[in-house]
């Protein structure tokens, strides 16, 4: 029987009471470099870290940028930061130099630890942070001033943990900002905890087994469920350019049952394994997450999975695990939809969400009242309520009003204040309680006879490109665009051709500009600027 959770309200608590109960059981390991740590080192290594952050003075409530590479160090010092009571703020360097920046100065951190190139940013760009007062270097310090995460590491004294509650920071992650300005978002302890629970409930992970978590923080979760976490051989900003021969080795090779990635990882991996005879017979579950998740990737992973099913859970990070579909029941069922123009199915929602459709709108919802709640069936705006959903945004009072609507309680317990966030995401409820993607709000095309959403019509055309990446994108203004379909890779004359003769207008891209996080998610308003600005460049009657 699986131990029950730690009641203590600290994140970190998962990995001291890892330690209690898995103590020489290896916690983490770097495919790359061989590195291990067991609980116990772990947890040790990560007391000392806090106690020499707290003796720096990054305590409680305190916001600290990390910019630290991804793998052990960066989930160490996560930790760490969570034993001394402070807040880290994790940015995806990779969004671009500008939009970083623009981060830092809007979320205004007053600590910050980050390895020299980290620092060398924060030299040549001072404005952007100016509010930082206290830094550490992780790695070799150079011409700055300040400690280094070895030096405190030797730091002695008694275990750290800061005593906080439910409702207290933790953390602030950015979102990846693929439809719009990347924005940071507000995590509680008590966040953090309902989502162990929630996922652990779906996905029946247990301690012992082995997770490849090919997202770098995954194997925060990891460690809360008794795990042993192995960070792949791969670059986490460009996961969408994976050796799949490094990856199909660490599943082998470290006996994993389980593994986490985005689904532009596994369309690299599932073909090479197929090529290959390669089988993973270890594997009980391959979830994959970051973007919709194609019927034709599901079945092909199938067939590296003798004894094991794929997951697809659905959120944002904003809100997750939102809902959850099993790969049986896509191929079986819901695939047939999905070709048909329906969307995508992510399952029913997890046991502690409450999902409502909202009728499509742009605008700030103040009030529930001012909320128009759909029927089954009917398309619009994803709007979930729960424990793990995040209830704002940091610094953000315009992202706030844009996606929280704020609902106050009466009761005999007294007043209560709940958030429900709208996703930004477009679907329905089917008769039997599935919820379906249509895709995002901001994507969705409105053409002079009304509007058509991205992953119903792309799914629509999957049986035309062979398996190609596509994108819906809308030509013109807003009200009166023209429908078109941008296709990844050479041009094709019988795509061309098959996709005309459905109404389309048809162009081809060599590759689609992603998101850098999951390398998934295609930047489908960037491709509508670049098609418009391709179509101005050619004569009437032609198609780029």
């Amino acid at each position: 029987m699986t131990a029950p959770l730690d009641t203590t309200s600290n994140t970190a608590g998962w990995l001291t009471r890892g330690a209690r109960l898995h103590g020489e059981q290896v916690a983490i390991i770097a495919d790359k470099s061989g590195r291990r740590l067991t609980y116990q080192e772990l947890d040790r290594w990560t007391d000392a870290l806090a106690r020499g952050l707290r003796g720096r003075g990054i305590e409680k409530g305190r916001r600290t940028l990390v910019l630290v590479r991804a793998g052990i160090d960066l989930i160490g010092l996560t930790y760490a930061l969570f034993k001394a009571g402070a807040v880290p703020v994790l940015i995806d360097p990779g969004m671009g130099r500008n939009q970083f920046l623009r981060c830092v100065e809007d979320l205004a951190p007053t600590a910050f630890v980050g390895i020299p190139i980290g620092h060398a940013i924060r030299l040549l760009f001072p404005k952007a942070f100016r509010s930082v007062t206290t830094w550490v270097t992780a790695g070799p310090r150079l011409f700055w001033t300040g400690p280094t995460l070895a030096g405190l590491a030797k730091t002695p004294g008694d275990p750290q943990m800061a005593r906080v509650g439910d409702d207290e920071e933790a953390a602030v992650l950015f979102t990846s900002g693929s439809t719009g300005p990347a924005k940071g978002v507000v995590y509680t302890h008590g966040m953090f905890n309902a989502q162990v629970r929630e996922l652990r409930a779906i996905y029946d992970f247990r301690p012992g087994e082995v997770d490849l978590a090919a997202f770098p923080l995954f194997s925060l979760f990891d460690l809360a469920f008794g795990m042993t976490s192995v960070i792949p051989d791969l670059d986490p900003s460009r996961p969408g350019t994976c050796d799949p021969a490094k990856v199909g080795r660490a599943l082998r090779k470290y006996h994993c049952t389980t593994a986490f990635g985005s689904p532009a990882i596994w369309r690299r991996v599932a073909p090479w394994a197929v090529e290959n005879g390669v089988t993973f017979p270890e594997l009980k579950r391959i979830l994959v997450a970051g973007a919709a998740v194609p019927p034709s990737l599901v079945a092909q992973l199938h067939r590296c999975l003798p004894a094991g099913d794929v997951g697809t859970p659905y959120g944002a990070t904003e809100s997750l695990p939102v809902a959850n579909q099993w790969g049986m029941e896509i191929v079986g069922e819901t695939a047939k939809a999905s070709l048909a123009g329906r969307g995508t199915c992510v399952g029913k929602p997890a046991p502690g969400i409450t999902v409502r459709i909202l009728g499509i709108t742009d605008d700030p919802i103040r009030e529930w009242a001012d909320a128009r709640v759909l029927p089954p069936g009917e398309i619009g705006e994803i709007t979930v309520l729960g424990d793990v959903v995040t209830r704002e945004y940091a610094n953000r009072p315009d992202a706030n009003a844009a996606a929280k609507i704020v609902v106050e309680t009466g009761g005999t317990g007294g007043a209560k204040r709940v958030v429900w966030h709208r996703i930004g995401d477009l679907g329905y409820i089917d008769d039997v309680g599935r919820l379906w993607f249509c895709g995002r709000k901001s994507e969705r095309v409105e053409t002079a006879t009304g509007p058509l959403y991205t992953d119903c019509v792309e799914g629509s055309v999957a049986d035309v490109v062979g398996g190609r990446r596509v994108a819906l994108i809308g030509m013109g203004a807003r009200g009166a665009e023209e429908p078109a379909i941008c296709v990844e890779g050479p041009s094709d004359t019988a795509i061309r051709a098959s996709l005309a003769a459905r109404g389309y207008a048809v162009l081809f891209r060599p590759t689609f500009p992603v998101d850098v996080r999951h390398n998934a998610k295609i930047h489908r308003l960037q491709l509508k600027a670049w098609a418009e600005a391709q179509t101005a460049l050619v004569p009437a009657g032609k198609v780029a």
